[in-house]
């Protein structure tokens, strides 16, 4: 929409589209290099994906890694994402993640008190057996965080996709441990520390919150307190450009009306990615994965890639996703299966009853497997003491799975691992030879099909009491099937941009006032994930990045 003849409504420097990560990131550095900076996000709710997510961030050499004495040396981060990458993304852009990384955490810390993050004690780079991976992991999450600061505007965080009991609050960081309350002391102090917290939190009236709640709520806070306006219900309509074509404001709709703000130093994209548009998804993603079992935000139908595509820019990686293996619950809520796939007790398979894969991969690669040998439908098969042993959806051990799931179809249970197969509609011969196969490889200790149990990262949510921590034989009835989606925590095509953060159009020339984050942006991760918080981390920093090159300050 030229801008020519433009009659103004709202006039600020810099406006950021979307309240997750990347946008109230973005939002702080405009505001702190001295931009009047304003925030619309589409939803009645603030955060996006983000407070949906597991709040963890990677972004290597960042300050709390480094007070854990975990610094690396740049060649190392660059040989790493070098070999998880390859050459799909332009390497100024990778270059530009490497060196602003630390500079947005420092940022952060520096600017606000609520900053404050710890180290996901060795959660693993998700390939750590490639050059410059870590075993030890690079992850680090937000420190819980009391949502009362928030005053009023708690009740306008988006919500997590799952209640959790009063006062309850778990880490990352703890989830590793009391996911073993059944099997290791550690375990059952941690569920014991838990409780007692919990308890702590009821009586002294606190909302405490961890994961990506936390992190949601330390940035709001942070941006609320440098006085950047968020205005919610406030959907993008358009860009608004100059007759020269460059980006100078937002076409949106406020309160029932048409609002034109003008952005004199730019716009900053960070409104999410299209994997609940059901029309993008059926045109760009791949065959397996076009039908939506996403868990991202019910707001993300790609309209910040719409607009840029309309302005011309150009567009990567839209077959793609943030893949993750997960299952529709009858209620229609997504569980995702991160932890899970590493149940010793286990095996994935597809309709010809055999695995095709290792179960325990990180959750991008495996779907990658499941969606390029059209692997559908897949079961996720346990055995009763695993039931007895480990969490599963929620479900902890010593709870019964909900009447609703077998009612519905999602889980199957049987005596025999034959009867199981008939239930799920598998060849019952293949499933019980399928099953002796892995139970011979967790005796022997060496998956001979698909190396489970080889990366550090498979074994991180195995059972350390095991010689093998995600592998052992599946020999104790009941046997359990529950039907496995390709889903997703949103989808990884968009925007091309720059080491800036300038949206470029098809012919590589740049959008100028356009800036793009998030999974608003082609990903910088390419078609792969370094490791947790691959998603978040990137976003945040060319947030950052876009909102200071805006400024003048990059």
């Amino acid at each position: 929409m030229p801008a020519s003849t433009q009659t103004w409504d709202h006039v600020v420097d810099f406006v950021v589209v979307g309240s997750g990560c990347g946008g109230l990131t973005g939002a702080l550095a405009a505001a702190d290099s001295g931009l009047d900076t304003l925030i619309i996000e589409k939803a009645s709710v603030y955060g996006g994906t983000t407070a949906l997510s597991g709040g963890n961030i990677w972004i290597p050499n960042n300050p709390t890694l480094k007070r854990e004495g975990l610094a690396d040396t740049r060649e190392d981060v660059r040989r790493y994402l070098d070999a998880v990458i390859g050459d799909r993304v332009p390497s100024v852009n990778i270059d530009a993640f490497i060196d602003h990384g630390p500079r947005t955490m420092e940022f952060l810390e520096r600017t606000s008190p609520h900053m404050r993050f710890q180290w996901c004690t060795g959660y693993s780079d998700y390939h750590p057996e490639k050059p410059g991976g870590r075993a030890a992991g690079r992850t680090i999450e937000p420190l819980p965080f009391d949502l009362k600061l928030l005053g009023e505007d708690e009740k306008a965080l988006r919500p997590a996709a799952l209640a959790t009991p009063a006062g309850l609050y778990i880490t990352s960081k703890e989830f590793v441990r009391l996911n073993m309350v059944m099997r290791t002391w550690a375990g059952r102090r941690a569920a014991i520390g838990t409780g007692w917290r919990a308890f702590k939190s009821i009586v002294m009236r606190r909302h405490m919150e961890t994961l990506g709640q936390a992190l949601i709520g330390r940035l709001r806070l942070a941006v609320k307190q440098a006085g950047v306006p968020l205005w919610l219900n406030t959907p993008m309509q358009s860009l608004i450009t100059d007759d020269s074509g460059a980006v100078t404001g937002v076409l949106a709709q406020r309160n029932g009306t048409t609002v034109q703000i003008r952005a004199r130093k730019g716009v900053l994209l960070a409104s999410g990615g299209f994997e609940r548009g059901d029309e993008m998804r059926k045109k760009y993603l791949r065959e397996g994965g076009k039908d939506d079992y996403s868990a991202g935000s019910v707001d993300n139908t790609g309209d910040g890639i719409i607009a840029g595509e309309k302005l011309g820019a150009g567009l990567d990686l839209m077959d793609d996703a943030w893949w993750m293996p997960a299952f529709q619950r009858p209620d229609g809520v997504m569980s995702v299966l991160v932890s899970e796939r590493s149940i010793p007790r286990s095996i994935i398979v597809d309709q010809t009853a055999r695995r095709f894969t290792n179960e325990a991969a990180p959750y991008v690669t495996f779907v990658h497997r499941q969606i390029a040998g059209n692997h559908d439908p897949i079961w996720f098969v346990f055995d009763g003491k695993a039931k007895n042993r480990y969490q599963f959806g929620g479900i902890m051990p010593g709870q019964k799975f909900p009447k609703e799931w077998f009612d519905s179809g999602l889980m199957h249970r049987a005596d025999t691992v034959e009867q199981l197969a008939s239930a799920i509609g598998v060849p019952p011969t293949q499933l019980r030879e399928t099953v002796e196969r892995f139970n011979r490889f967790a005796r022997n200790g060496k998956d001979e099909d698909f190396g489970r149990g080889e990366s550090d990262y498979d074994n991180y949510y195995g059972d350390p009491t095991l010689p093998d921590p995600a592998m052992d034989v599946l020999d104790k009835a009941p046997y359990y099937a529950v039907r496995m989606q390709s889903g997703d925590l949103g989808t990884k095509g968009g925007l091309v941009y720059n080491e800036d953060a300038q949206v470029l159009r098809v012919d590589g020339t740049v959008i100028e006032g356009l800036y793009a984050t998030g999974n608003t942006s082609a990903a910088v991760m390419g078609n792969d994930y370094a490791g947790a918080g691959a998603t978040i981390g990137p976003a945040m920093v060319f947030g950052f990045i876009g909102a200071r090159h805006a400024a003048g300050t990059r």
